[in-house]
């Protein structure tokens, strides 16, 4: 059962909404910035409208299969980690996108809402935005700042984990976190090398 729902998970997950989205607009999302066909993207090239309705699906990938299988209690204890990672999974190695995904970012927070009820996801986009505000002020430069948004993510899904341990949550939530973590790390893997390179010249 548990192979059963990991694999639903993933199919859940490799669904790219806000990719098509962009093709519907007749924007490959690819070809633009940074070439993330995810919600974020599409936010930035076609308005915020397509932009709030990519996330909203891409977030829901993650959550609604979560949370139905965590209601029906099918799920539980280390149980929880296949199924959990296996929609960000499906959107970081898509095979509709021969498997080069989109960063995973917003299912990230559908799977710690629907986990959590949404403290765990809140926390991270309070980190997120105490970093973010921590930029301005440093006044990054903008070819910069671009990079920056990758290592923000992972430092703040990595400061995120220190809140994990201090909440005392569960060890099967400590092993999801990690397992995040490093996918989000592969996700923004060219934004990190980019920066480290800046940094050291």
């Amino acid at each position: 059962m548990i192979i059963m729902f990991t694999v639903i998970g993933f199919l859940c997950g490799c669904f790219m909404f806000s990719y098509w989205l962009g093709l519907a607009v007749k924007k490959d999302l690819r070809e633009i910035g940074d070439g993330n066909p995810g919600a974020f993207n599409l936010w930035h090239v076609a308005g915020y409208k397509l932009g709030i309705l990519g996330i909203s699906l891409d977030f829901m990938k993650g959550y609604l299969p979560l949370l139905l299988f965590l209601n029906y209690g099918l799920i539980k204890g280390l149980l929880i980690v296949p199924v959990a990672i296996s929609p960000i999974l499906g959107q970081v190695f898509s095979p509709f996108m021969k498997f080069k995904g989109g960063k995973a970012i917003a299912v990230t927070f559908g799977v710690w809402s629907a986990l959590t009820s949404f403290e765990v996801s809140i926390a991270y986009a309070i980190i997120l935005a105490i970093l973010l505000f921590g930029a301005k002020l440093l006044k990054v430069k903008k070819e910069v700042a671009t990079d920056l948004d990758g290592f923000m993510i992972v430092l703040g899904m990595s400061l995120l984990g220190l809140y994990l341990m201090a909440r005392a949550f569960p060890l099967y939530l400590i092993i999801l976190w990690l397992l995040n973590l490093i996918l989000l790390s592969y996700t923004n893997r060219n934004k990190l090398y980019k920066l480290l390179k800046r940094t050291s010249l």
